[in-house]
């Protein structure tokens, strides 16, 4: 049986090795919220309430998480970029899906947030030079990360949990 906590693998960490690999990165990004939202078209409201697999969020929480790690990691960009190495906060992103607009807030309202947020911020990743991408961020739990570091991070946690939902959709 796969591992429906990892239905693309783990993360494995990787520097984008040039310019066109970053593009690419970036085009996957910019579409994340599309593939999101093919991904919970014609569910039921029953269905939307399931978890992904047993102990796991329901593809509600899911959804609203994905828009809640963009929001973070698009300020910790912003942050980055303006200040000198700045430690950054982390948060509890299991408690952020148990508060009740995790567990209870129309996917629209997520959906749109993920969508806007992702295009602005791709807007700003596409524009930046080569000495931006080596701006850096400390990360409590995590260490030293640059921009380069934390672009394909990103890209896989959208492919990750729009693959739980995916996982999820075939099985039921």
């Amino acid at each position: 049986m796969n591992d429906l906590r990892y239905p693309i693998g783990p993360y494995k960490e990787s520097l984008p090795s040039d310019a066109s690999a970053r593009l690419k990165l970036l085009s996957e990004l910019v579409d994340a919220p599309n593939q999101l939202q093919a991904a919970v078209a014609d569910l039921s409201e029953s269905q939307l309430d399931m978890s992904y697999r047993p102990g796991g969020w329901t593809v509600k929480q899911v959804v609203h998480h994905l828009a809640d790690a963009h929001m973070n990691w698009y300020i910790r960009t912003k942050f980055a970029l303006t200040e000198e190495s700045p430690v950054i906060q982390p948060y509890d992103e299991a408690r952020w899906a148990e508060l009740n607009d995790a567990r209870t807030a129309p996917l629209g309202q997520s959906l749109m947030l993920m969508d806007g947020l992702t295009q602005r911020w791709v807007r700003l990743l596409r524009s930046l030079s080569e000495q931006e991408w080596k701006c850096k961020i400390v990360h409590p739990e995590r260490g030293v990360m640059t921009l380069d570091a934390i672009l394909p991070l990103i890209t896989w946690h959208a492919k990750h949990h729009i693959a739980h939902i995916v996982s999820l959709r075939t099985r039921i």
